[in-house]
């Protein structure tokens, strides 16, 4: 069994280029590792990750080919997830966003503290909803549920999460790592060949839509480049609603005739 854990507690593991790119290729190497069945990614101390950091993100804003590197990797955590041939449990121990949330829930099983709290925070930030969304909460959840989710940011604590069948189990703080290992030995001591080739199988409906996590992906990064984000990012940093000025409005779009 391995157990890997996003290690930057001090910064609420908020992805950096380094964690962000290592989180993407960790995964092909548990699955050439011939000791482990199974395994089980958390975060380090009270957060799972709060996704990219700030200055991560203002510097995709302003570099065209670091964002083209990032892009690389967004892919990559997603893809690479799928394509281990071994079980990965998600203990979610505290609150997941961004590319954290990913990984939490591009999991085989997910097991989320009830305290624990899921926010798929794009559109608040000024940019579509990408990393991993518009691939899997529908499949998880259903198109009604993960588009007012996705759109609104509300927030998600640990018995809706489950009610919705966004996450596998939801269960007492304390419990959340405990149970991850019950279910990782299970898997473990399981038959490996047979479990690996049904998490492949049913990531066929995954590999079907793999158009639209492409298209979720681009639409994600073009917004970097436009006047949602300033205004999103500054929103966040000063602690206040943001105010978007794009709008059918501002952007003369002439009124739909009536026929």
């Amino acid at each position: 069994m391995c157990c890997a854990s996003p290690c930057r507690a001090g910064r609420v593991n908020a992805m950096d280029y380094d964690l962000h790119r290592d989180i993407a290729q960790i995964w092909r190497i548990i699955d050439r590792d011939p000791e482990a069945n199974a395994v089980i990614v958390t975060g380090d101390g009270s957060y799972f990750s709060a996704g990219g950091d700030f200055e991560t993100d203002s510097r995709l804003a302003n570099d065209y080919d670091f964002m083209i590197e990032m892009v690389k990797d967004a892919r990559e955590i997603v893809e690479n997830m799928m394509v281990c041939n071994k079980p990965i449990i998600s203990a979610i121990n505290g609150p997941a966003a961004g590319a954290g949330l990913a990984v939490a829930l591009m999991a085989d099983i997910s097991i989320m503290a009830r305290s624990a709290k899921l926010v798929d925070g794009h559109t608040r930030l000024g940019v579509g909803a990408g990393d991993h969304a518009a691939l899997i909460w529908p499949l998880l959840t259903s198109m009604a549920k993960a588009k007012y989710y996705l759109m609104t940011c509300d927030p998600l604590y640990g018995p809706e999460a489950e009610r919705i069948g966004l996450v596998t189990e939801c269960v007492e703080d304390e419990r959340v790592m405990s149970r991850a290992l019950e279910v990782a030995t299970r898997l473990a001591n399981g038959a490996p060949t047979a479990i690996r080739w049904t998490k492949q199988t049913m990531n066929g409906w995954l590999r079907q839509a793999w158009p639209i996590f492409e298209a979720s992906l681009a639409y994600e990064m073009l917004g970097f480049f436009g006047p949602d984000l300033r205004e999103g990012m500054s929103s966040h940093v000063e602690k206040r609603p943001p105010r978007f000025k794009t709008s059918l409005t501002s952007l003369n779009v002439p009124e739909q005739r009536r026929s």
